[in-house]
């Protein structure tokens, strides 16, 4: 497996799996317990950073089912409001956006890496992340953000997602297999089959992302709302682990973090 560094955070391979904190500055979040005013978002760094996250990531969209739609130019000042009060802050930040305007404004700040869940779908937004030197974690997409069902759909967008990257110059790349209900025509239990085959991605020689913090499939399964999915979130995160997880992105960052620690010595990584 290739690795992938985020500032000075080593991914994939025999590194430790690591762990990316969510900074989520949307109001319209599917999670309203995780929105974090601009005021706050220094202190909600630090605060994750001491519970143990290597990496934080931004996002100032909802892309919830059913989520306003709000103007690219409100996401940009919202995440260019997050990024001056956090400049310095020590940790490396990810950008979630798939809009290049956005990507474009936070570059003059201090970022450390692009999230990207249209897959670079985007030649625009490929060519400026490609020209940023940053290192890409990129979503399972063909046209717009999770739009293929299945695990055979998923491998051949993966395998679409790195193509693009490398037409782009882009070597530093993590994979994402877009578990969650991210079109209309996803049922629950394409999300599971994710999960039960998330080995299988690894064969693609690239760090994995997991991304499943309080998703519905979730709650469908455990009749759970979304503020009490996080025993069912630590679980699939478990499983996900055991099947190459490299790096956990999380609402519950000290919570993860003591999952991950324990994963790590039964397995001797640690």
């Amino acid at each position: 497996m290739l690795t992938c560094r985020i500032g000075n955070i080593t991914i994939g391979k025999n590194a430790p799996v690591r762990l990316m904190a969510v900074v989520n500055a949307s109001p319209e979040s599917f999670f309203s317990k995780s929105f974090v005013p601009p005021e706050s978002v220094l202190s909600t760094v630090r605060k994750f950073a001491d519970e143990g996250a290597d990496i934080i990531d931004i996002g100032a969209r909802s892309t919830a089912p059913n989520s306003p739609i709000i103007p690219v130019q409100t996401e940009r000042e919202r995440v260019t409001d997050i990024l001056k009060h956090i400049e310095g802050v020590g940790i490396p930040i990810s950008l979630d956006t798939m809009y290049p305007e956005v990507l474009d404004a936070a570059l003059r700040y201090d970022i450390a890496a692009i999230n990207d869940i249209h897959g670079l779908s985007s030649p625009e937004y490929s060519r400026i992340a490609a020209d940023s030197g940053l290192p890409v974690i990129c979503m399972a997409s063909e046209a717009a953000p999770g739009d293929v069902r299945g695990v055979k759909a998923t491998m051949s967008a993966l395998t679409t997602v790195i193509g693009r990257a490398e037409k782009n110059g882009i070597e530093d790349l993590i994979l994402d297999p877009a578990i969650g209900r991210w079109i209309p025509e996803r049922e629950f239990e394409d999300d599971w089959e994710l999960c039960r085959h998330f080995s299988e991605f690894m064969e693609l020689k690239r760090p994995l992302l997991a991304a499943v913090s309080r998703k519905s499939f979730i709650g469908d399964l455990t009749g759970r709302t979304t503020e009490d999915r996080l025993a069912g979130t630590l679980a699939v995160t478990c499983s996900l682990m055991d099947k190459g997880a490299s790096l956990i992105r999380a609402h519950d960052v000290r919570e993860t973090a003591d999952i991950i620690r324990v994963h790590q010595k039964l397995n001797q990584r640690i």
